[in-house]
């Protein structure tokens, strides 16, 4: 499930992930494109990463699918500037659903989802102005990643199998942990709706709630073909989401594993 931090760090090696590589730390220059890291949730709330890399033969949790400047109005930015994290959004988003494969509807509904991290902010002072967006095997709920395969791209093509879709286990959807669906779980995330546009203002809360329940009802209604009784559940965003460019909820469908 897609996710985006927008936190602030510092360029101690101690706030740029485990097991850190010196010569990242304060790197001016951009990242490797394609390298593969060993992180982990805590790693991912950091506003920037030092791991090191390691051969993606080998295990591995994230994989970097895109390294870029900054563009040229961003560049007075300040290091924490919400208009950093914007454009992270909306260029990570983009390049995760063409690098992964599927569409917007299916990135929501993965156990993989992907992280930005900036310059330290030595490096930040020192002119650095690139992003990196990595594919990590774990959304905002994880409270450890799964390993991905050698080469991520494309894994959400085709006919995607459970290990990589993003379940439930829990009495309710709200507050129980995400978990591949090829583990045993209580909730399957189905389908999502979209509720504007990208130039279109915030509805405010009671809409977007009431807007995705009454989808959802529908939708998992009829994935299950109509029966007698059936329990649903939705995941809605708020303003803040909003502002930064997600459009969708998530339906949630009780299954029987």
């Amino acid at each position: 499930m897609t996710t985006l931090l927008l936190v602030t760090g510092c360029s101690s090696e101690e706030e740029q992930g485990d097991n850190v590589d010196p010569t990242q730390v304060d790197a001016v220059e951009a990242p490797d494109l394609s390298a593969c890291r060993v992180l982990t949730p805590e790693d991912v709330a950091a506003a920037s990463n030092a791991t090191r890399t390691v051969d993606c033969a080998e295990p591995h949790t994230a994989q970097t699918y895109a390294v870029g400047a900054l563009p040229a109005e961003l560049e007075d930015a300040e290091y924490d500037a919400q208009e950093l994290g914007d454009f992270a959004y909306r260029t990570c988003s983009q390049k995760f659903e063409k690098f992964a494969g599927g569409d917007e509807s299916l990135a929501m509904r993965t156990v993989v989802s992907w992280a930005w991290f900036r310059p330290s902010e030595d490096a930040w002072d020192e002119g650095a102005r690139w992003y990196r967006c990595d594919l990590v095997g774990g959304g905002d709920q994880s409270k450890e990643y799964v390993d991905l395969p050698e080469d991520a791209k494309g894994l959400l093509s085709d006919r995607v199998s459970d290990e990589w879709l993003v379940c439930a286990d829990g009495p309710t959807v709200a507050g129980s942990a995400r978990v591949p669906c090829s583990e045993p779980h209580e909730w399957r995330a189905v389908s999502t709706i979209k509720l504007g546009e990208p130039e279109d203002d915030y509805p405010g809360d009671r809409l977007v709630e009431v807007r995705t329940r009454d989808f959802c009802d529908k939708s998992v209604g009829a994935l299950l073909d109509y029966p007698v009784s059936y329990d649903f559940a939705y995941t809605w965003f708020h303003e803040a989401e909003w502002e930064v460019g997600n459009r969708r909820s998530i339906c949630w469908a009780r299954t029987e594993r």
